[in-house]
C-alpha cells in the first residue's frame, strides 16, 4: 500500500550552525562584505538540508557568483530610478509647494512598489534553486502584478485602520501560491480570506488599546496613557506573533499541490517562548562577552599607555592615541555585528526553522509519483534588487 501521509524531519544541530555562521561572518567582514554572497549560500544549503519531509532532504543550488553579479546590476538601475526619480520630484516640490516635505513623502510611496516587486523576485529566484527529489521548484512571472496589488492592499488597509489586514494577507498570499509550482504540479490556494479574522482578533485588540492610549495622551493625562499604551503593546506583540501563526497555519492547510495536501500544526506560545528565550540568551551572552572584551581590551590600553611613563588612571581616555580608539571602536563593532548575526542563527532562526518543520505533515503523498520535471527558470539578477534595498529575502 502506498505511503499517503510524509512527515518532516529536521536534522540541523546548533554546533555544526554556530561554526558554519562564525566563520562566513568572519570572512564577510575580512572581505568587506563580498563573501555574504557566499555565505548566504552556505547557511541557505544548511537549512534546506536539514529539512527532510518524508526523511529526503531539500535541496538549495542557487550559486553565490549569481547573487553577486545580479547586486551589481540592482544598485546601478536602482541608483539610476532613485536618482533621477528623487530629482524630478524635489525639483517639482520646491517649484510647486516650496518645500521638499510633498517630494519626501512622494519618494517614499514610489520606492515601495520596488520593495514589493524585489520581494516577489526573491522568493522566485530562491524557488527556482530548490529542489526535492530531484524536481525543481518554480514561479511563474508576476512580479510588478504583485507590487501593484501589494501598494492597493497596504493603501486600503492603512485607511481602513488595519480592519482588512487579513483580507491583505490572503490575496497577497493566493496571488504567489497560484504561481508557484512544484515539477509539473501546480500549488493552490484555497479557502477565504474571512477564515482569517478569528486569528486577527488578538492583534486587532492590542490595536484597539494603542488607540486609546494615542486618545488619552491628547486629551487624558500621561500616566493613564503611558499605561494603557504599555499593555497595548504587550498585547498587540503578542496578537501579531498570535496572527502570524494561525494565519500561516490556516494559509498552508488550505492549500494544494494537485491530490497532495499539506497538514501545519506550529503554535503560537511554543513560537514566542523561541523568539523571547532565544533573544535573551543572546543578549545575555552578548552582554558578558563585551564585558570581557572590554576588560581585556582596558587592561591592554593601559599596559601601552602605561609602558611610556607614569600616568594618571582618571585621565586614560585622554591618553589613549587616536589610533587605539579608533581600533577599539573598530573592533566593538565587528563584535557586535558578527555575534549578533551567529547568535540569532543559533538561538531564534534554528528553533523556530525545527519547530515549523517539524508540525508540517504532506498528504496524498502517493500522488508525487504523477509529477514530472520542470525547466530551470534563468535569473539574470538573481535576487539583487532585495539583496540592494537590504530585505533579508530568507536567511
Amino acid at each position: 500500500m502506498a505511503l499517503t501521509e510524509l512527515k518532516t524531519e529536521y536534522v540541523g544541530t546548533r554546533w555544526r550552525l554556530f561554526r558554519l555562521a562564525l566563520t562566513s561572518s568572519i570572512l564577510t567582514v575580512l572581505t568587506l562584505g563580498i563573501y555574504r554572497f557566499w555565505m548566504k549560500t552556505r547557511l541557505r544549503r544548511f537549512y534546506w538540508s536539514a529539512i527532510r519531509p518524508g526523511g529526503q532532504p531539500l535541496e538549495y543550488v542557487g550559486e553565490p557568483l549569481e547573487k553577486l553579479l545580479g547586486f551589481l546590476i540592482a544598485v546601478v538601475v536602482l541608483a539610476f530610478y532613485i536618482g533621477v526619480v528623487n530629482l524630478f520630484l524635489m525639483f517639482l516640490s520646491f517649484s510647486l509647494l516650496q518645500g521638499n516635505v510633498a517630494a519626501y513623502a512622494l519618494s517614499f510611496a514610489g520606492i515601495l512598489p520596488i520593495v514589493f516587486y524585489a520581494r516577489y523576485r526573491a522568493r522566485r529566484y530562491i524557488l527556482a534553486r530548490t529542489r526535492w527529489r530531484s524536481l525543481r521548484f518554480g514561479m511563474a512571472p508576476g512580479a510588478w502584478g504583485y507590487a501593484g496589488r501589494a501598494f492597493l492592499h497596504w493603501t486600503v488597509t492603512i485607511l481602513t485602520l488595519g480592519l482588512l489586514w487579513p483580507r491583505m494577507t490572503f490575496e497577497l498570499e493566493k496571488y504567489r501560491t497560484d504561481r508557484t509550482f512544484f515539477g509539473t504540479g501546480q500549488f493552490l490556494q484555497k479557502g477565504q480570506w474571512p477564515m482569517l479574522y478569528r486569528a486577527f482578533l488578538p492583534l486587532l485588540a492590542g490595536l484597539v488599546i494603542l488607540g486609546m492610549s494615542a486618545v488619552l495622551a491628547i486629551w487624558g493625562t500621561v500616566a493613564q496613557a503611558t499605561v494603557i499604551g504599555l499593555v497595548g503593546s504587550i498585547w498587540a506583540l503578542y496578537g501579531l506573533a498570535h496572527y502570524k501563526v494561525h494565519s500561516f497555519r490556516l494559509l498552508t492547510n488550505s492549500k494544494t499541490l494537485g491530490g497532495i495536501g499539506f497538514f501545519a500544526q506550529p503554535r503560537p506560545w511554543r513560537v514566542i517562548r523561541i523568539y523571547f528565550f532565544g533573544t535573551l540568551i543572546v543578549g545575555l551572552l552578548m552582554t558578558v562577552m563585551l564585558t570581557v572584551l572590554l576588560v581585556l581590551i582596558g587592561g591592554a590600553a593601559i599596559a601601552i599607555v602605561g609602558s611610556s611613563g607614569d600616568f594618571d588612571l582618571k585621565y586614560l581616555g585622554a591618553a589613549i592615541p587616536v589610533w587605539l580608539h579608533t581600533l577599539v571602536a573598530l573592533i566593538l563593532y565587528f563584535t557586535v555585528f558578527v555575534s549578533w548575526g551567529v547568535l540569532q542563527h543559533v538561538f531564534v532562526t534554528l528553533p523556530l526553522a525545527r519547530h515549523y518543520a517539524e508540525t508540517l505533515t504532506l498528504t496524498g503523498a502517493h500522488h508525487l509519483s504523477e509529477l514530472q520535471q520542470r525547466d530551470r527558470d534563468e535569473f539574470t539578477e538573481a535576487e539583487g534588487f532585495a539583496e540592494a534595498l537590504d530585505l533579508g529575502a530568507a536567511v
